[in-house]
């Protein structure tokens, strides 16, 4: 039994791994994409939106798909071609061909989202919290070694396309892990009992609050996620301290993660917790606006409200369910409509500064959607069922 645990665990971490690379290691060498490929900045923001996209549009097709052949399979197979996607990139030598792999990275990480919710209500029902813990932690993790190590392993085999195809690593080293869990005792059960294709909830109320603070947290995330290094060296700096800021910017939301479980484990009210990560993020916004303060300052008050928000918003869809359909269902839609509205932050930040060649109205409007969340937060972020909030504690 604690080896089945262990490979279901080990399973849920390397596909949590997987899950941002393919975007984050872009944004460290944009600057040099644009240049040797001729892009401008909106066509840049799209290796960054486009996958996004996708994990909005495919996501409730996916549940479809995981209710017929079963979740563990949908996302061993979406390994598979994450693994497939980003070694391509190694031959990349236009801009449409890189826009192609970043399709199908898009693809293959637009599974894996909502049905990571259903896998761990069904596999860790009296684990949640931690879990869910542990799959932003991974996450984080995957997002900061590339944005961190894109550049140096550009600077030391001098090739661009190597760089982002060595992020295939982690989707090779999962594949096993997927496949091992495939063939678990309980995946035929967790097909043919768990899985039920439930309804998404577009007629929820609560269902679309927590869609619009996902929506918004992510608007936020992948500007900082694409924007944050260029905005860096327009502010003076080389590339290589601007991979350092976006690494800390990072790599600050892996402890968050671990914190934000315990602290609602504790305290189950998410008003707090979600109010005080959103106004972390304003702080950061304001101390790169208005102060010379190191870059490195700003993004680590940017990171800890980021990392604190993702997984809050990860559990508000399984607050509100009781079952592994339901709870795949519930996040399907609000990562389906959540990740539109958070592909087109990229875009929009893109445009801005095309048009004013300045980030500074870009800031400014950030600033005004961390107001408008806080709002939603009050009205979402309610103590948790009591039926719903009992599940949430780990066992003893």
């Amino acid at each position: 039994m604690k080896t089945r645990t262990s490979v279901l665990v080990a399973a849920l971490f390397m596909a949590s791994l997987n899950l941002r690379p393919g975007i984050t290691s872009v944004s460290p060498i944009l600057d040099t994409l644009s240049h040797q490929l001729h892009m401008n900045s909106v066509v840049a923001s799209l290796l960054t939106s486009i996958p996004v996209f996708c994990m909005g549009i495919f996501s409730p097709i996916i549940v479809r798909y995981a209710s017929r052949f079963g979740m563990e399979r949908v996302i061993a197979a979406s390994m598979v071609l994450l693994a497939i996607a980003t070694l391509l990139r190694w031959f990349t030598h236009s801009t449409g061909y890189l826009l192609l792999t970043t399709v199908l990275i898009g693809l293959g990480i637009s599974a894996v989202g909502p049905l990571l919710a259903g896998f761990v209500r069904h596999h860790f029902p009296r684990h949640m919290s931690s879990m869910i813990g542990l799959y932003s932690a991974a996450l984080v993790i995957g997002a900061a070694a590339a944005s961190g190590l894109t550049v140096p392993i550009q600077s030391e085999f001098g090739s661009w396309q190597l760089a982002l195809s060595f992020w295939a690593i982690f989707a090779i080293v999962a594949i096993p892990f997927w496949f091992a869990a495939v063939l678990h005792p309980s995946a035929t059960h967790h097909h043919e009992s768990a899985v039920q294709n439930a309804p998404l909830p577009w007629t929820s109320g609560h269902a679309w609050l927590i869609t619009a603070l996902f929506g918004l947290m992510g608007f936020l995330f992948f500007v900082f996620t694409a924007w944050l290094p260029p905005v860096v060296q327009t502010m003076g700096y080389n590339a290589a301290f601007a991979g350092v800021v976006s690494t800390v910017f990072t790599l600050v939301q892996i402890p968050m993660s671990s914190i934000i479980s315990m602290l609602t484990r504790r305290h189950p009210d998410r008003r707090p917790w979600l109010m005080l990560c959103s106004l972390s993020e304003l702080v950061g916004l304001l101390l790169f606006v208005f102060t010379p303060v190191n870059p490195i300052v700003a993004a680590l008050f940017l990171g800890v409200g980021a990392g604190g928000l993702f997984t809050l918003t990860l559990l508000l869809p399984i607050d509100a369910t009781e079952t592994a359909s339901e709870a795949s269902s519930w996040s399907a839609m609000v990562q389906s409509v959540g990740y539109v509205i958070g592909a087109l932050g990229p875009i929009v930040i893109g445009s801005i500064h095309d048009a004013a060649h300045s980030y500074a109205p870009a800031f400014v409007l950030l600033i005004i959607l961390i107001v408008v969340m806080l709002g939603i937060e009050w009205m979402v972020g309610r103590r948790p069922r009591p039926n719903i909030r009992h599940t949430l504690q780990d066992a003893k």
